[in-house]
């Protein structure tokens, strides 16, 4: 039985378990004693429309959901750009956080209370 993949969050090297039928978001929600990986990652709606979870996997395979083009180009899925809320491992993955892009609104609040602002 497989119990996931091991997701790694460079750089730092945060680590956690993403199981087979879970998306990167749910499976960082199902940890949820990790807050420092949960401030990393953005929440927004889920669904793969808003381009608040927008990542970068830089090794490893997966598949995706559907996802914003408005967010996401085609060109952006291909380099490895994605959504989190709407990536599905196939493999141990590393990826890292997409700072330039998606709602800015929600960023700014997510840096500062990274920063303890």
């Amino acid at each position: 039985m497989n119990t996931g993949h091991r997701i790694t969050l460079a750089p730092g090297g945060l680590a956690f378990s993403c199981g087979a039928e879970e998306n990167l978001l749910q499976a960082l929600q199902r940890v949820g004693v990790a807050p420092d990986l949960l401030a990393a990652i953005p929440v927004g709606c889920r669904g793969g429309g808003c381009g608040v979870c927008r990542i970068h996997v830089r090794a490893g395979q997966f598949h995706t959901g559907r996802m914003s083009r408005k967010h996401i180009s085609e060109a952006d899925e291909e380099a490895g750009t994605v959504l989190a809320c709407r990536v599905f491992p196939e493999s141990d993955l590393e990826i890292e956080v997409d700072l330039s892009a998606a709602n800015p609104i929600t960023r700014s609040s997510t840096i500062a209370k990274q920063q303890g602002g």
